[in-house]
């Protein structure tokens, strides 16, 4: 039995002629044809009837189809509105499955919360849900937009905590920063920032052949379980105001590569007083590199720097990480 009956060519190739979409859909986008590839997704996932998946750029629902018979729910996120019509067909089919239209970086939590709840996705009332109603996604599960994909990643587990756990398809460049260690050339300050979240438990490549039509880029499937990560003085998992702050830190030591993480950061805007005392108190050389610290090293030096006052209140925190579209 197929992991999802529209994993193949002949399949994807019906499902967008019954939708008017072949044409539409013929340039700009890649389906997944390689069954094998949506049984290994769904192996790495490990979805059972407690598991509510969030789900973005569901295309033609072939990754959807195979989720549904394993989790309790599954809603998806769409941005392409000429999709909406399969979407409305699969939400008709599967009592199990809903959807939202729009932009996954910009949708309401709570209309992803409450899709499928409170009436159909057009007039559902996110407000009118009580809590009895509310589902709130515990896992992400997508073969992700790759233009937007790090971004997501990074956000979703950064802004819900209910998420314990991410299996995402993802350029495989992408993937190679979601995976790397400190001094390797992939690392940066997304793989730190990510480090504060979770952790990659596993990883799978997928080439190019097994999408129509083929793409220009290499992929990788990886699992990210969460991680709490705790202060190294008290045990005790940082707030929501130490992770921030500790990003937004990483973010600084980055912003200059090529410099040392003193100059770096105090080009930023830390005072460079604070910032020796800062790295006195941790044992963090000033002339070290960012790229050679381990997350645990930024959360030491953040705390240090929080605890005296010294992280400046308009440093931004950044989700992305770059990488090509697919």
């Amino acid at each position: 039995m197929p992991a999802s009956p529209l994993a193949n060519p002949t399949a994807t190739r019906e499902m967008l002629e019954r939708f008017g979409l072949a044409t539409k859909h013929r340039l700009g986008q890649n389906f997944l044809v390689d069954d094998h590839v949506i049984a290994h997704i769904l192996e790495l996932a490990r979805l059972s009837q407690d598991s509510h998946v969030v789900e973005v750029g569901p295309g033609i629902g072939t990754l959807t189809l195979g989720m549904l018979s394993h989790a309790g729910s599954v809603v998806s996120i769409e941005a392409d509105n000429t999709l909406e019509p399969v979407l409305a067909d699969l939400a008709h089919e599967f009592g199990t499955f809903s959807y939202v239209m729009g932009d996954a970086l910009k949708v309401s939590w709570d209309d992803v919360c409450t899709a499928g709840t409170c009436g159909d996705a057009e007039t559902h009332d996110a407000e009118a849900c009580d809590a009895e109603t509310r589902v709130e996604p515990n896992i992400l599960v997508a073969n992700l937009p790759y233009n937007v994909a790090a971004t997501i990643i990074l956000k979703y587990l950064a802004e819900h905590p209910a998420l314990d756990a991410a299996v995402v398809m993802v350029q495989a460049e992408v993937a190679d920063r979601i995976c790397a260690a400190p001094g390797s050339k992939a690392y940066g300050a997304y793989t730190a920032k990510l480090n504060l979240y979770g952790r990659v438990t596993g990883r799978f490549e997928v080439p190019p052949t097994c999408f129509m039509p083929a793409p220009h880029v290499n992929s990788a499937v990886v699992r990210i379980d969460r991680a709490c990560v705790a202060s190294p003085e008290t045990a005790e998992t940082l707030s929501p105001e130490q992770l921030a702050a500790t990003a937004a830190v990483t973010d600084a030591a980055f912003a200059q590569r090529r410099k040392t993480i003193r100059n770096s950061m105090a080009a930023r805007g830390f005072a460079k007083a604070a910032l020796d005392e800062a790295f006195s108190a941790t044992g963090i050389s000033p002339t070290a590199r960012a790229e050679t610290l381990a997350c645990e090293d930024f959360v030491r030096l953040a705390l240090a720097l929080a605890g005296a006052g010294a992280i400046p209140a308009d440093l931004p925190v950044r989700f992305s990480a770059g990488g090509a579209s697919r």
